[in-house]
């Protein structure tokens, strides 16, 4: 394994840990999860700063394992819901990142996942006969979610952006 792969995993790993305990801070100061969406920042960060793959390991595995600690959130429905959505952000951030800058990246990981979180609330939901209608949809995914949505859309390139300029993205890519 090369410095470079050794270094994209434990950033992933990282990364998950923040998963975990920042939705943990978040409600110790009051903050709903649902509007402030503190676990996907990472996740997208991962997707960006890892790729694909280990992007979407982190989205898999960070609401799991927060269920399975904190007990926040519930593991089912909410938490494998949230596993298909934040999988599909890390796997669509990367991705995207390998044809495109940052926030165009983001945008399309923010909407992949809200879609496949639509999709899993759908089935999921509708397995347990509560039928989850267009217009929960689109209250739980963009109406509640806005400030969590405007956090993302400026922290993440941020953040991004700052590991850049200390060189640390290049860290992370193999040498060509």
């Amino acid at each position: 394994m090369t410095r470079h792969a050794i270094l994209r995993l434990v950033t992933a790993a990282l990364c998950l840990a923040l998963g975990i305990l920042l939705p943990i801070v978040f409600h110790a100061i009051g903050g709903a999860g649902a509007v402030f969406l503190p676990m996907h920042i990472p996740v997208l960060l991962c997707g960006l700063l890892c790729g694909p793959r280990l992007g979407a390991l982190c989205g898999l595995a960070t609401p799991l394992l927060s269920s399975a600690f904190t007990g926040m959130p519930p593991l089912y429905p909410i938490a494998v819901a949230m596993m298909l959505e934040l999988a599909a952000y890390g796997l669509a951030a990367g991705l995207l990142k390998k044809r495109f800058q940052v926030h165009p990246s983001l945008v399309g990981a923010m909407l992949a996942g809200r879609i496949v979180l639509g999709v899993a609330n759908t089935l999921l939901l509708g397995f347990g006969g509560k039928p989850y209608s267009l217009e929960a949809f689109l209250a739980a995914s963009f109406v509640t979610a806005l400030p969590g949505i405007a956090i993302q859309l400026v922290l993440v390139p941020i953040l991004y952006l700052a590991l850049e300029k200390a060189g640390f993205v290049r860290r992370l890519q193999p040498a060509a």
